[in-house]
């Protein structure tokens, strides 16, 4: 049990992590499911993403491991590895790391779990902002191609295309080079940019409490300990200036004696 709470990252970051591999493990069922040009190039670029965000977890995990040669070899540290590189043959190894996420957090409990989330809601939120982003890039990218790929005068025909609109719409840039011009678009366009109203505000609000907030903040008082540790401070107090007369006296009264 040491051990695995040992391994155990923060729980926000392993269940990010559990879901991501989840998603990466469906979008590579999907590639090989359906055959589709535009889907395949979506699919590719998430996965992408997916290699780096895993490259970097398997990087995190190995430095901060208490045996980095315990996590490569027995944790399945190279599974983490080589489902990190680019190759299609590798990615199947990524339910490994479910398998690991899932393990820890069962071992950990759900009351644990839910406390600890509670706790650290600040983290919490980042990683659910991170993911909602992941989300919205992926199937809006998916659902706004699908609905304006074929439309009379649309601009949005290719998978590059529907990822673009996506990045510029959801970072609320809209650079206008591309808009949907179907009612169903619109309505995709529209929740894309409320959601990327809300992520970028909420991380902008995360930022600021990260950087400006105190980094040792002072203990909470205790209102009903105060008085007691009042009387215990002026009690101690009385007593050292009683020792310190008491020296005096002798020392005033050394001579004479």
């Amino acid at each position: 049990m040491t051990k695995e709470r040992s391994e155990l990252k923060s729980t926000g970051y392993e269940i990010f992590i559990g879901i991501l591999s989840i998603l990466s493990i469906i979008n590579l069922v999907l590639l090989y499911v359906v055959q589709d040009q535009y889907l395949d190039t979506v699919l590719t670029v998430m996965n992408a993403i997916f290699s780096v965000i895993f490259l970097a977890d398997f990087l995190y995990r190995i430095v901060t491991a208490p045996s980095a040669g315990a996590y490569f070899f027995k944790h399945f540290g190279w599974a983490d590895l080589l489902a990190s590189v680019p190759v299609a043959q590798f990615k199947i190894l990524r339910i490994f790391r479910l398998i690991r996420v899932y393990r820890l957090l069962r071992d950990v409990g759900v009351r644990t779990i839910s406390r600890a989330l509670i706790k650290d809601r600040a983290g919490s939120s980042l990683y659910v902002l991170l993911l909602m982003g992941i989300l919205v890039l992926e199937f809006g990218s998916l659902a706004i191609l699908r609905v304006e790929q074929y439309a009379p005068g649309a601009n949005i025909t290719t998978a590059s295309d529907a990822i673009w609109y996506t990045i510029v719409t959801i970072s609320t840039v809209g650079y206008g080079d591309q808009y949907p011009v179907t009612e169903p678009g619109r309505m995709i366009g529209a929740g894309i940019i409320v959601l990327g109203v809300g992520i970028f505000g909420t991380f902008t609000g995360y930022l600021a409490n990260f950087f400006l907030s105190p980094k040792n903040p002072a203990p909470p008082v205790d209102a009903a300990g105060t008085g007691t540790a009042t009387v215990e401070g002026l009690r101690q107090r009385l007593e050292e200036s009683e020792a310190k007369l008491t020296e005096i006296r002798k020392l005033l009264t050394g001579p004479t004696g």
